[in-house]
């Protein structure tokens, strides 16, 4: 069995490129978000799909299947794109690829004309990895392209103490608002406990915590320090757990005086069937808000959710077809033209093809491939 999902974040420093540097875009009379409109936006909760990458079939960017899919987001409904994460593959780090600064670019210049066709707000968060000098440098770019947030990865400081990782937490925060990352440590991730996230809830710009260690107990780590913190009110928590994605977002956390609940979600899952997401999500919160106990279907559905996620993702073969079976979805949708990887060695597992035929054919409900064969020739022009 391949190691799963093998992307270790990358120690090459950017500064070394020999990539050209990009003009930074600029998109006038597009309201950028305050750090208060941020927060406000983000705790009202919304769907943030982690944006794919598109590639033609010699692993170049596909700048056409790229844009479509930003354009497929936005008019889903999505509140915000999270683009350069675990989804959008590590590798586009790496200065030798060079698709940094390029899927960046493209994600917020057609996510920012869809604001303006759509009326509607989306969070463009940018992801952030590697050893301090190349988080900075990915923290700036990610700034002076106008992203609204930077969603901060510690997987390459695998040996770091906890003073040493705030200290980093804290800088980068200082150049962007900061979403704190709990990334499983089965793709690249390390076990984080309470007491550093007790003490990086106090950062002040801290706006959100994706959490996603596929983990009960470390989920409620986060979850409880974030409250011991008194900052329930202004740092939204975003389920990253895409095996316990309903669960998570209609479970209340109640410690002493403090309630705490997931916002939304922030997921590779919702990569996928995202326009379905945005309904699951409001109707979530429509549960939440009437108090009235949840419906035993909604139970079900979290467990139809769970085995989608298990087929997508690969869970059989440890999660080493995550990012192939996004694809697969998507191009059986028309969206991709193809399921390749920067990775040549990333592929479907045995018979994961047939799994996913085997959830989108059992779990109709789940899929919008009516959405999107509306729209696509629209998304694709």
């Amino acid at each position: 069995m391949r190691d799963a999902c093998p992307h270790p974040e990358l120690n090459v420093p950017l500064e070394h490129s020999n990539t050209p540097p990009l003009p930074i875009p600029h998109f006038p009379n597009i309201p950028m978000f305050s750090l208060p409109t941020l927060r406000a936006h983000l705790l009202s909760g919304h769907v943030i799909p982690a944006h794919p990458l598109a590639l033609t079939a010699d692993r170049m960017l596909d700048e056409r299947r790229q844009r479509a899919l930003t354009r497929y987001y936005a008019d889903a409904g999505a509140g915000g794109i999270a683009v350069a994460v675990h989804t959008t593959q590590f590798e586009i780090h790496r200065p030798d690829v060079g698709l940094f600064k390029p899927v960046l670019r493209l994600a917020i210049e057609t996510a920012r004309a869809c604001e303006t066709r759509t009326k509607r707000p989306l969070a463009m968060i940018a992801g952030i990895i590697g050893t301090p000098g190349q988080a900075l440098w990915e923290a700036k770019t990610a700034a002076a392209f106008g992203y609204d947030a930077g969603m901060l990865s510690l997987g390459a400081m695998r040996d770091a103490g906890t003073e040493e990782l705030l200290a980093h937490c804290r800088r980068i925060a200082a150049v962007i608002p900061l979403v704190g990352f709990y990334l499983q440590p089965a793709v690249g991730g390390r076990v984080l406990g309470y007491g550093f996230w007790r003490r990086f809830a106090d950062i002040e710009n801290v706006v959100a915590i994706k959490v996603a260690p596929f983990n009960r107990y470390q989920t409620l780590d986060v979850v409880r320090a974030v409250a011991d913190a008194g900052r329930a009110g202004e740092i939204a928590l975003y389920t990253g757990n895409d095996d316990s994605i309903v669960s998570d977002l209609l479970a209340g956390y109640r410690f002493g005086e403090t309630s705490v609940h997931f916002s939304g979600g922030l997921l590779g899952q919702w990569a996928v069937w995202t326009q379905k997401a945005v309904e699951l999500l409001d109707e979530i919160k429509t549960i939440r808000s009437d108090n009235t106990g949840i419906p035993p279907r909604m139970l079900t559905l979290a467990t139809q959710l769970t085995d989608a996620n298990g087929a997508i993702f690969d869970a059989r073969h440890n999660f080493a077809g995550c990012i192939p079976g996004i694809h697969d979805v998507l191009r059986r949708q028309g969206l991709l033209e193809n399921i390749l990887c920067v990775d040549p060695d990333l592929a479907l597992s045995p018979l994961q093809a047939d799994e996913i035929t085997r959830v989108s054919n059992a779990y109709p409900w789940l899929t919008d491939d009516d959405f999107v064969r509306a729209h696509l020739a629209e998304w694709l022009d």
